[in-house]
């Protein structure tokens, strides 16, 4: 500009000035206004799966557990549980199908290993590697899991139920049963009560007489053909009334792993427990 026009500004200079101050004002806002937990070193575009390690965990009640950490070249790691009781060999073996991958294209990970899968502890390592990636994905983007799947957050707190290692001695059941509620304040209590629990007494289980371990474990219900007699559901009322007596009838009860029963013979036994008032019922 000439020193004849040095009081005036063309149309090109005032458009220049003008968006270089309004670009530092919003960079100033923009800069006041983000979450202070984002890790803005990060750079999701380049992140590497790099590692898959294992540490297996052993514990009172159902164990060993194996526990999952798949790591990254930017230093974010997620953890993932393959189940109790499952070989972590389930998720080991996918090391190879994940390194190398971005763990935030997940959904595209998850179809790539999912035919890895199978039902209960067979299913463990896919969806150990599933859930390490959410965890992951939640730390790299600052966000609870909930909201990155579209959801909101329904509730605080969840209420749980315990578990119970289970005994042949309805006394000693109950007990256990009674100190899940006295010393842990647990207000919902389930209890395995399998046929097995009194298949020693004769005349309680029907069942084939050349059966082996892989056969009562795989076979359908169908070819198998067991089932439990009035005289064994009478022994199973005998477990659940011992509990109930400990307990009291207020508390809601649950039962799991009933057995390899049919649904004639299972209704029935539900039809006796009524008036235990179990709200929970799994076969």
């Amino acid at each position: 500009m000439s020193e004849k026009n040095w009081g005036k500004l063309d149309r090109r200079d005032v458009l220049k000035t003008s968006a270089m101050a309004l670009g530092g004002a919003l960079l100033a806002e923009t800069a006041d206004a983000y979450p202070k937990g984002v890790n803005t070193n990060s750079s999701p575009s380049m992140l590497k799966i790099t590692d898959l390690r294992v540490a297996t965990v052993v514990k009172p009640g159902p164990s060993p557990c194996p526990i999952i950490r798949v790591d990254t070249n930017q230093g974010v790691y997620g953890l993932g549980e393959v189940r109790d009781g499952a070989s972590a060999t389930y998720a080991l073996f996918l090391k190879s199908r994940i390194v190398g991958e971005n763990p935030l294209q997940l959904d595209k990970i998850f179809r790539k290993i999912k035919q890895f899968g199978g039902h209960a502890r067979q299913g463990g390592g896919v969806c150990a590697i599933e859930m390490a990636l959410w965890d992951i994905m939640g730390k790299v983007y600052n966000a609870p899991v909930y909201t990155l799947l579209g959801g909101g957050k329904f509730r605080d707190k969840v209420r749980i139920y315990a578990d119970t290692t289970e005994s042949k001695d309805p006394k000693i059941y109950a007990q256990r049963m009674k100190e899940r509620k006295d010393v842990m304040g647990l207000t919902w209590l389930k209890m395995d009560l399998g046929v097995e629990m009194v298949a020693d007494t004769p005349g309680t289980v029907t069942n084939a007489t050349d059966l082996d371990q892989w056969r009562a474990n795989q076979l359908p219900h169908p070819l198998l053909g067991m089932e439990v007699t009035d005289k064994g559901i009478a022994m199973l009322e005998e477990y659940v009334a011992a509990v109930r007596g400990a307990v009291g009838m207020e508390i809601p009860l649950s039962m799991d792993h009933l057995g390899h029963l049919g649904v004639s013979r299972s209704s029935g036994l539900a039809r006796h427990m009524r008036s235990t008032t179990c709200p929970g019922w799994k076969m």
